[in-house]
């Protein structure tokens, strides 16, 4: 096993009516956690930088790419690497180089027909670089002075009818829905419109993505991949494993300086929840054993 692309992922996944579990990544320890769990679970997984995590990064998409690449070549499971919520056309550009397979673009802020306009042209691009791409599209609000809302807000919702027509016009390979979800939710208490997705499952031809998966239940996540979701984006649920090892760690031990203490307390974490993660994706499809530790 190694690098793989994550349309071959996600194709085997529609196809199988299962779905591929992907983690937002922000440093080194993160890379090595989301390995290792899917290691243990012997499935496959999805590595995914933001734009946010790039910026964290001082601007520097490089040096954590290159990581998740050799860490993705000595996998025990088959690894994808995704650009994730880019807007900016420069970032998307050193997608290839960086050894990047598919690009999540994000013009979901903008109105209907920018957002058609602008992610066209992403994906002819993209496309032209063998790259896959995903896309986001949710009713937006903001009628009666409300304000705008964002294809996450509480209230928004992917429309099927009109989502067609965008994956359609804009030649996108993979559609992000609205359903209820939300970023960077720290419970789990998000419901979603499961009549929804199965309206959107059988007019799109496209594989479907959940984001904002951290704040949706155990029950939620199993019957949304039941209902037609191929790809889940988990990100926030790992930052609250490590934050939490790191400060019971801390508490427990005011003394510790070196940081490879915490850190590692931190990783292992991170990797629990990875495994307990992906076991929920699978329904209750045995894994396999694990594999040892490198």
């Amino acid at each position: 096993m190694s690098l793989v692309t994550t349309g071959e992922l996600l194709s085997g996944a529609a196809a199988a009516r299962s779905a591929v579990a992907a983690f937002n990544i922000i440093t080194l320890e993160h890379v090595e956690a989301v390995v290792a769990g899917a290691e243990v679970c012997r499935e496959p997984v999805v590595l995914q930088v933001s734009e946010n995590a790039v910026r964290f990064r001082h601007g520097r998409l490089l040096p954590l790419a290159r990581a998740a690449v050799a860490a993705a070549e000595r996998a025990a499971v088959p690894v994808a690497l995704h650009l994730d919520h880019v807007r900016s056309d420069a970032l998307l550009r050193q997608a290839p180089e960086a050894g990047f397979s598919s690009v999540m673009y994000d013009a979901s802020h903008l109105p209907y027909a920018d957002n058609l306009a602008a992610t066209r042209a992403a994906a002819d691009w993209a496309h032209a670089q063998g790259l896959w791409i995903e896309a986001e599209l949710g009713q937006v609000g903001g009628k009666a002075g409300a304000p705008a809302l964002d294809a996450h807000a509480p209230g928004a919702r992917t429309d099927p009818a009109q989502a067609r027509a965008f994956v359609a016009d804009s030649g996108v390979d993979a559609l992000a829905v609205a359903i209820g979800s939300a970023h960077a939710m720290t419970t789990r208490t998000a419901a979603l419109d499961h009549g929804l997705l199965e309206r959107l499952a059988v007019t799109l031809g496209v594989p479907l993505v959940l984001h904002g998966s951290s704040g949706v239940p155990d029950g939620e996540l199993t019957a949304a991949v039941a209902g037609g979701i191929t790809k889940i984006n988990i990100g926030t649920a790992l930052n609250i494993a490590m934050t939490g090892a790191i400060r019971d760690f801390l508490a427990a031990h005011p003394d510790a300086v070196d940081s490879r203490s915490y850190l590692s307390v931190g990783r292992e974490a991170m990797a629990r929840s990875v495994e307990r993660l992906i076991g929920v994706l699978a329904g209750g499809r045995p894994t396999a054993p694990a594999v040892a530790a490198r």
